[in-house]
């Protein structure tokens, strides 16, 4: 396992500036967010213009990328699936195996949401990209049963895992998704709604019992630090981000 940085954590900045915050903050690794409402890159912008989009992220400060994650906005499933491709031929130059996409709204039906996951990652794991639904806040993935559910029946379909939503949705056990993971988003947090990101330390999150679930089911990618710079202004981000990696570190 590995220590990565996500772009969403310093979305204040122009994306160069952020992955060169990353690298001074002596990370190897990061991850890159694609969000259509976004400051950074959008996938919109890959989609029209793969080339300058790959180039943008070669002429950073030497960082290797890790993993992409993708959110397409509120659109079609025919403009999803062009925007899904594009940001999966960007992966591929890039060299990055893992593209984390957001799992439907829970109110979505399940066999609605195993055709859409299934006909993106059958297209994916054609190309040789490994396909992850993140575990969201009011999506299906949220519910670590269904989740568990939608990877056995998509075939090649990972999870990328964010506790903290699991933490603040009052599961206190989501073991049935580990064997799944091929990703994981850490910050602190408590267990109430308006505890999702709390400065490090102050929360609930148990790092050390995560990641021996984690090596129990042979985890090797990344554990990717996403503190978001726009849910909490209240403390600061650079510091928060530093303190857990070293939390991380110390515990690899």
């Amino acid at each position: 396992m590995f220590v990565a940085c996500s772009t969403r954590c310093f979305t204040q900045w122009p994306l160069e500036a952020a992955t060169r915050r990353i690298a001074d903050l002596e990370f190897g690794k990061f991850e890159l967010a694609l969000d259509q409402n976004g400051s950074h890159l959008r996938p919109c912008d890959v989609a029209s213009d793969l080339e300058t989009a790959v180039a943008r992220i070669r002429t950073g400060p030497g960082l290797i990328c890790s993993a992409i994650e993708a959110d397409f906005g509120r659109v079609d499933l025919k403009t999803e699936r062009k925007r899904f491709e594009a940001v999966g031929r960007m992966a591929k130059a890039l060299t990055v195996a893992v593209l984390t996409i957001p799992s439907s709204p829970s109110t979505t039906s399940l066999d609605e949401e195993i055709g859409r996951l299934g006909e993106l990652t059958s297209w994916a794991n054609r190309e040789g990209l490994v396909v992850t639904v993140l575990t969201g806040r009011g999506t299906l993935a949220g519910n670590p049963k269904t989740a568990a559910l939608l990877c056995r029946e998509v075939p090649g379909l990972g999870l990328t895992l964010d506790p903290s939503v699991y933490l603040v949705e009052g599961y206190s056990n989501f073991d049935e998704v580990y064997p799944y993971v091929q990703n994981v988003h850490l910050r602190d947090t408590g267990r109430k709604p308006e505890e999702f990101q709390v400065r490090i330390g102050q929360g609930r999150i148990e790092y050390g019992r995560i990641l021996t679930q984690l090596e129990r089911h042979g985890y090797q990618r990344g554990l990717t630090i996403c503190i978001r710079d726009d849910w909490n202004p209240a403390f600061d981000v650079l510091v928060e981000v530093r303190k857990l990696k070293l939390l991380l570190e110390s515990l690899l």
